[in-house]
């Protein structure tokens, strides 16, 4: 009796394990909440991507305006997907800053000018840092910062067409 029970116990071990697994098949990687929602957008202190001499900090996100923070790179393509989308919402009025995530400085500006660039400013983060702070794990990624420089919602992966106004312009004015 002994000896069967002890035969199961992996059988039931299994089982239970891939319960799980299947389980998380199911859920989708590119949902899921910043760990810094609610919280102030972090500290930082870099050059902007079109001047190595300009310095900019948090501050330029505490200006009394709703922005959206868009991490972006180069080498992504799915950022070159996105940019008619943010080209429409700088069409529309959204402040937008940019941050040049993992990037030479050449290949930043070389996408800009080959795509157009919606950004107010674009933030030059080549080694990361500020993307790290962000819990950024790929681009594009982007963040809507409230007037007070607090994060209020993060879209992660691709801006779709459709998810201009279903998703991002609603979340704008809810925050505006």
């Amino acid at each position: 009796m002994k000896r069967r029970l002890l035969l199961l116990l992996p059988l039931a071990g299994f089982l239970v394990l891939s319960v799980f697994l299947y389980q998380g098949l199911s859920l989708n990687p590119f949902h899921r909440d910043s760990a810094l929602m609610a919280r102030d957008f972090p500290e930082f202190d870099l050059a902007t991507l079109e001047d190595a001499e300009r310095r900019v900090d948090r501050s330029l996100l505490t200006t009394g305006e709703v922005t959206l923070v868009n991490v972006w790179g180069e080498w992504c393509p799915e950022c070159k997907r996105e940019m008619p989308q943010l080209l429409d919402l700088a069409e529309r009025g959204v402040r937008l800053v940019g941050i040049s995530y993992k990037d030479t400085r050449e290949k930043g500006l070389g996408f800009l000018e080959e795509f157009g660039d919606p950004f107010e400013i674009n933030i030059f983060d080549p080694d990361g840092e500020l993307a790290f702070e962000l819990g950024v794990y790929g681009a594009p990624e982007t963040f809507l910062v409230d007037a007070d420089g607090v994060i209020r919602y993060h879209h992660t992966g691709y801006i779709a067409p459709g998810e201009v106004r279903e998703k991002i312009l609603p979340e704008v004015e809810k925050w505006r």
